[in-house]
C-alpha cells in the first residue's frame, strides 16, 4: 500500500548489493520516494556531505567497510538524517547497538517490501514532525494573529499573500518594525504546498559577514569536510522555506552568494569549496528603502530585482485602528488562557486609550501591552491602569476616562484634541458644549 506523496521524502541508500539497491529503489519509488544510490561507503558519504536526505539504508557491513563504526561520520555530514542500519540476521546484536549510537532503526535481510515501506515511512514522517517542531512557537503566534482585518489596505496585503501562496514565487514583505512581516511569512508557508517541510527563519540584523555565511549555508571549516559549526538554513529548509527576516541588514559582501542561490538554488559551505543544491523559496522582509539602498550603493539592484517578484506592504498598526479591538482582545484571549488568569476583555476606557495611541511598535507593542496587562490585572476587565503606554519625551498623556489624570489636567488635554481636529474655535466650542468666549479665557487659563 503506497504510504501517499504527503510522507514522500529523500532517501539515501547504501549497500555494496546492487541488485538490492535495484529492488531498493524500485519499491521506494513506487511510493513517491526519491531515491539515491551508492555501493560504497565513500560514495555514500559523499552524497550525505552534498545532497539532503530525510533517511539512510546503510549496510551493516560494505566490503571491507564498517557501516556502523561510520555512523559518527553520517551524523556530521547529516545531523538530520535519519539512519536505518541494514543487516544480516548475524549482525542483528551489532545493528541494535548501533541504534544506541545515533541509528534510528534497523532492518534484517531479505526484507519484505512492506517491511522497508512501514520503516521508511516511519523515519521520513518522524523527520517532518521534527523539523516543524522548530517551527512550533512562530506557528502559535501565526495562529493567534489576527490574519484578518476590517481594514482595506490589510485586506489588500492578506488577499496577495493568500493568491502567492499557492506558488514558489519570491515574496518581499515591506513594513515598519512590529506590523506583522514575519507573522504573514509563516502564513505564507503554512499554506503553501511547501508547508510539510521546515521553514528556516534568519533575523539578519543581528548576524556578522562571518556568522551569516556559516548560518545561512553552512560552515564545513576544520579541513575534514565534517560539519564543525551550523548545518546551514538552507539545506536545513530542504523542500520548504528560507525567511530572511530584514533583509536591508543583509551583508553587501555576501549579496551577490545569495544571489547565485536565489537563481541556481547552489551554494558552498564555508570553509568547503564542495557545490551543493538546495530547494527552498525565498522571502524576505525589511522596514528599510531598498531602492534608496541600492541608489547608495548598500544594496545589490538585482539581488532586489529577484526578491521582489511580488510585494506585499503591511500597513502601520496607527493607520488601521479598526483592528485595534480585535487584535488586542485575541491577545487578552491567548494570554489568559495560556497563563490562566482570570481577564478576559477590555473595558470602554482602556479602548479608547488604546485607539487614541500612535503605537510606534506595531502589532508587536500592542501584543506586548496585552500581555502584560493579563498579567497584572486581577479582574475580568482590564482598565487604563494597567496599559503601560509610555510616550516620548514631552508629548502629553493621552486624556481618557479612567486615566491616572486629576479633573484638570483630563479637560486641559480633552480641550487641546479637541481645538486640534476643529478648524475653528466656534466649531471646537459647539463641540464641547460651550460658548466661544469661555473656550477663549480656558485657553488662556491652560495656555493652549
Amino acid at each position: 500500500m503506497a504510504i501517499g506523496t504527503a510522507l514522500a521524502g529523500r532517501v539515501l541508500a547504501i549497500d555494496d548489493d546492487r541488485e538490492l539497491l535495484r529492488n531498493f529503489s524500485i519499491c521506494l519509488e513506487q511510493d513517491g520516494h526519491r531515491v539515491s544510490s551508492a555501493h560504497t561507503l565513500a560514495e555514500g558519504l559523499r552524497l550525505a556531505a552534498t545532497q539532503p536526505f530525510h533517511v539512510c539504508l546503510l549496510d551493516r557491513s560494505l566490503g571491507p567497510d564498517s557501516g556502523t563504526e561510520a555512523l559518527p561520520r553520517f551524523r556530521q555530514l547529516a545531523p538530520q538524517m535519519r539512519v536505518i542500519v541494514v543487516t544480516a540476521h548475524g549482525g542483528v546484536g551489532e545493528a541494535v547497538r548501533a541504534m544506541s549510537e545515533g541509528a534510528c532503526d534497523y532492518l534484517v535481510k531479505p526484507c519484505s517490501p512492506e517491511q522497508l515501506r512501514i520503516a521508511v515511512a516511519r523515519q521520513v514522517d518522524t523527520r517532518r514532525l521534527l523539523d516543524r517542531l522548530e517551527q512550533f512557537e512562530r506557528d502559535a503566534t501565526a495562529r493567534a494573529f489576527r490574519l484578518s482585518s476590517r481594514n482595506a489596505a490589510m485586506n489588500e496585503a492578506l488577499r496577495v499573500a493568500n493568491q502567492v501562496a499557492a506558488t514558489d514565487a519570491n515574496v518581499l514583505l515591506l513594513g515598519e518594525t512590529g506590523t506583522g512581516k514575519g507573522v504573514l511569512a509563516a502564513a505564507i508557508h503554512a499554506a503553501s504546498p511547501r508547508a510539510p517541510a521546515p521553514m528556516a527563519t534568519i533575523n539578519c540584523p543581528s548576524l556578522n559577514d562571518e556568522m551569516m555565511e556559516a548560518e545561512l549555508f553552512g560552515d564545513s571549516r576544520g579541513g575534514d569536510g565534517a560539519m564543525h559549526g551550523p548545518v546551514g538554513r538552507v539545506a536545513y529548509a530542504e523542500g520548504g522555506t528560507v525567511f530572511l527576516d530584514e533583509i536591508g541588514d543583509f551583508p553587501l559582501s555576501l549579496q551577490p552568494r545569495l544571489l547565485r542561490f536565489i537563481q541556481d538554488r547552489l551554494y558552498e559551505r564555508a570553509g568547503d569549496p564542495t557545490t551543493r543544491k538546495a530547494d527552498a523559496r525565498i522571502i524576505a522582509s525589511t522596514n528599510h528603502d531598498l531602492d534608496a539602498m541600492v541608489a547608495a550603493g548598500t544594496f545589490r539592484q538585482d539581488l532586489l530585482y529577484r526578491l521582489n517578484v511580488i510585494t506585499i506592504s503591511l500597513p502601520p498598526l496607527r493607520e488601521r485602528p479598526e483592528d485595534i479591538a480585535d487584535l488586542a482582545q485575541g491577545f487578552v484571549e491567548r494570554y489568559a488562557d495560556s497563563y490562566r488568569l482570570p481577564a478576559r476583555g477590555l473595558s470602554a476606557p482602556t479602548l479608547a486609550l488604546l485607539r487614541q495611541y500612535r503605537w510606534p511598535g506595531n502589532v508587536r507593542e500592542l501584543q506586548n501591552l496585552m500581555e502584560r496587562a493579563v498579567i497584572l490585572c486581577p479582574n475580568a476587565q482590564i482598565g487604563p491602569e494597567f496599559i503601560a503606554i509610555a510616550r516620548p519625551p514631552g508629548e502629553s498623556p493621552i486624556a481618557v476616562p479612567g486615566a491616572p489624570l486629576s479633573l484638570e489636567e483630563l479637560e486641559r488635554l480633552h480641550i487641546q484634541s479637541i481645538l486640534a481636529s476643529c478648524d475653528t474655535l466656534e466649531a471646537a466650542a459647539r463641540t464641547l458644549g460651550i460658548d466661544s468666549s469661555t473656550l477663549y479665557r480656558k485657553r488662556k487659563a491652560y495656555e493652549l
